[in-house]
Parts: structure tokens; C-alpha cells; sequence
């Protein structure tokens, strides 16, 4: 017998839709657990079966994380996120710390040339967040406010495909970054961030550049393991 192609019914592909719209949204931002199964029941108005398929869809797709005994957890924002946080999981750091460079490096260039007045607002204000979380010692408050600099730095550069692709790499550049910083934050491992956003401003596309290649993750992986650091002049 000839294989034939299964279809979903229209029901479950609608509720994967919202689903997927609460995280791609940020509405269900990553590492939130995602409402339990009766309560998306009761929200969406759908037979329990059908919300269960939705939700073993998305999670297929490397969107949730189904956690036996502790709930269901947004784990990325597109289905390409998933695979790269599946794909580079064990990935060698120096490689990731690598492609970071590289994509950081040349969305600064673009930046100093391509940004606007409102770009140059919010990286002011995400540099001082940034600086606040590392005077406050706590580690998790530092990775999500340097990472969001770093985000802000590549969507000044006003290329979408960049900046889709960096998105897409946010899990994996997360987890690497907290691995490095650890769990207490090393004063001699701070990088000054304000001279990346000076040389953006100024519209200096190679210092910008040079800048964003010398601190990919705020402080270089060394030859050592993970969580070694070699500072950078």
C-alpha cells in the first residue's frame, strides 16, 4: 500500500497558529512556562486531544520543552531557533564565540552607518541597564541586559536577514554566555561597552567594528575550559 500524506485537522493547525503567535510575539517570552494544559483548554475553547497536539507540534519544532512534573517552557522563537539550539548544543565555544564575533562584527559596521536617531536612543539606554546589572551582581540580570544590547547593536544595522539570523542564535548565545560569566560576576572580566556605542554614533564604521570583534561575549574565551577568560587590551 502506497503511503499517503497524514493531514492535521484545521482545529489543531489553528490553535498551533495562536500558540506560536504568543511566542514569536513575546508574550511568551523564553523560559516562560507556557499556561498548563486545562488552562489553554478552558482559554482556547478546544477539546483537551487537540491542545496536546499543538502543543507536542511546537514542541517537535523546538519552540517548547514538555517537562514531566514541572510544566511546558518556551525554549525558542522560531522553529529555526530550535534547530540551532538543538544543532550547537555541544558545540566547541571558541567556534560559537567565533560566529558571534563575526555576525557582531559586521552588523557594527552597518550600524555606524545605517543608524537612526531612535537606534542611538535605545542603545544609550540598554548600555546603562547593562552597566546597572553588572554593579548589582547578579549574573542572570547581566546576561539578559548585555545580550540585549548586543541585539540592539545588530538591528541598528537595518539589514533584517542579520538581524533574523542573530535572533534565531539568541538561545544558543545566551547559554554560552551564562556559562562564561558564571554565577558570580568577575570584576576584572568587564568589558566597557560604551565605546562600541561612541564609535556607532559616530558613524565610524571600522572602530565600531573593531570594537564589537574585541568583546563578542564582554569577555574573550581563552585557550582554557569554558569560563576561562583571557582579557582583551
Amino acid at each position: 500500500m502506497p503511503l499517503t500524506s497524514p493531514r492535521r485537522s484545521a482545529l489543531a493547525d489553528q490553535v498551533i497558529a495562536q500558540l506560536r503567535a504568543q511566542i514569536t510575539s513575546g508574550d511568551w517570552p523564553v523560559g516562560s512556562r507556557i499556561p498548563t494544559e486545562p488552562e489553554l483548554v478552558e482559554q482556547l475553547g478546544v477539546a483537551r486531544n487537540t491542545v496536546r497536539e499543538a502543543v507536542r507540534a511546537l514542541a517537535h519544532n523546538g519552540l517548547l520543552d514538555i517537562r514531566q512534573g514541572s510544566g511546558t517552557y518556551v525554549v525558542a522563537t522560531s522553529e529555526l531557533a530550535g534547530v540551532m539550539n538543538r544543532r550547537f548544543a555541544d558545540a566547541d565555544p571558541r567556534h560559537v564565540a567565533e560566529l558571534r564575533s563575526a555576525l557582531e562584527t559586521e552588523a557594527a559596521r552597518l550600524a555606524a552607518h545605517r543608524r537612526t536617531e531612535q537606534d542611538l536612543r535605545q542603545l544609550d539606554a540598554l548600555l546603562e541597564r547593562r552597566e546597572r546589572a553588572w554593579e548589582s551582581g547578579a549574573a542572570e540580570a547581566f546576561v539578559e541586559a548585555d545580550a540585549t544590547l548586543h541585539m540592539a547593536v545588530v538591528a541598528a544595522s537595518h539589514n533584517d536577514v542579520l538581524a533574523d539570523i542573530y535572533a534565531d542564535l539568541g538561545g544558543v548565545l545566551r547559554e554560552f554566555l551564562r556559562a562564561d560569566v558564571g554565577e558570580v560576576l568577575r570584576p576584572e572580566a568587564h568589558m566597557d561597552h560604551a565605546r562600541l556605542v561612541a564609535a556607532i554614533r559616530a558613524g565610524d564604521g571600522e572602530r565600531a567594528a573593531a570594537e564589537a570583534s574585541a568583546h563578542p561575549f564582554g569577555c574573550r574565551l581563552g585557550a582554557g575550559p569554558l569560563g576561562a577568560v583571557e582579557q582583551v587590551p
